[in-house]
C-alpha cells in the first residue's frame, strides 16, 4: 500500500496517473494547500520542502521499513523502478526517459508555474513578467512539439516522461497557449488524455477541486 499525499495540481496529477496506470493500491491523503496543510510538522517530516506530492511506500522492494519520497520527479522514478514499468531497462532508453523527465521538472513545470502566477494570481499585473513567462512557455511547447514530430510518445513507448508533461499542458489556455499552434503536441495531448488511466487519475482530484 502506498500513501499518497496529494492535492489536484499538475504535480499531484502526475502521481495518480502513474498509480492508475500501474494498478498499484494507494490511499489518498489530501494536503490542502490553501489551508496551509503543507506546513504541518507531520507533512514536513516526509516532504521537507513543504511541497506536495509525497508518498510513503509501506511495501518497499527491500522488505524493510516504509520509505518516504518527496518531489514528483523522484516519486515517478521510484515507482517506475519499483514496478519495472514505464521506464526502459536498457541504458539508452532509460537515459532518454530521464532526460525528458528532467526537462519537465526543471523547465516546463517551473516556467508554466511562473506563467500561472503572474498571469492569474499576482496581486499586481506586471506586463514584463507576464510576457516573459508566456513566451517561455510557448518556446517550451515548441520544444515538445518538435520532439513529437516523429514519435507517438515523448521517449518512444509511453513512459513517466509523458506522465510528467501532460498535466502541465492541461491548463494551456490559462498559460496563453493555443494547442492548434503545436500539431504534434496536440495529437500527443489527445492520445494521453484518452487513456483510461488518465481519466481515472483526474477523477481522483475532483472531490478536492473546490479547494484549489
Amino acid at each position: 500500500m502506498i500513501d499518497l499525499y496529494y492535492w489536484p495540481t499538475p504535480n499531484g496529477h502526475k502521481i495518480t496517473m502513474f498509480l492508475e496506470e500501474a494498478g498499484l493500491p494507494y490511499r489518498v491523503i489530501p494536503v490542502n494547500l490553501r489551508a496551509g496543510e503543507q506546513l504541518k510538522p507531520e507533512f514536513l517530516a516526509i516532504s521537507p520542502n513543504n511541497r506536495m506530492p509525497a508518498i510513503v511506500d509501506h511495501t518497499p522492494t527491500d522488505g524493510g521499513p516504509p520509505i518516504s519520497v518527496f518531489e514528483s520527479g523522484a516519486i515517478l522514478v521510484y515507482l517506475a523502478e519499483k514496478t519495472e514499468q514505464f521506464i526502459p531497462a536498457d541504458a539508452r532508453g532509460h537515459t532518454e526517459v530521464l532526460e525528458w523527465l528532467f526537462w519537465q521538472v526543471g523547465g516546463l513545470g517551473p516556467m508554466a508555474g511562473q506563467n500561472h502566477h503572474f498571469s492569474r494570481y499576482a496581486p499586481d499585473k506586471i506586463p514584463y513578467a507576464i510576457e516573459r513567462y508566456v513566451k517561455e512557455t510557448h518556446r517550451l511547447y515548441g520544444v515538445l512539439d518538435r520532439r513529437l514530430a516523429d514519435r507517438e510518445f515523448v521517449a518512444g513507448a509511453y513512459s513517466i516522461a509523458d506522465m510528467a508533461g501532460y498535466p502541465w499542458i492541461v491548463p494551456h489556455a490559462a498559460q496563453g497557449q493555443q494547442l492548434a499552434d503545436f500539431p504534434n503536441l496536440n495529437r500527443w495531448f489527445a492520445a494521453v488524455g484518452a487513456r483510461p488511466a488518465t481519466a481515472r487519475a483526474y477523477e481522483v482530484g475532483k472531490p478536492f477541486e473546490a479547494g484549489t
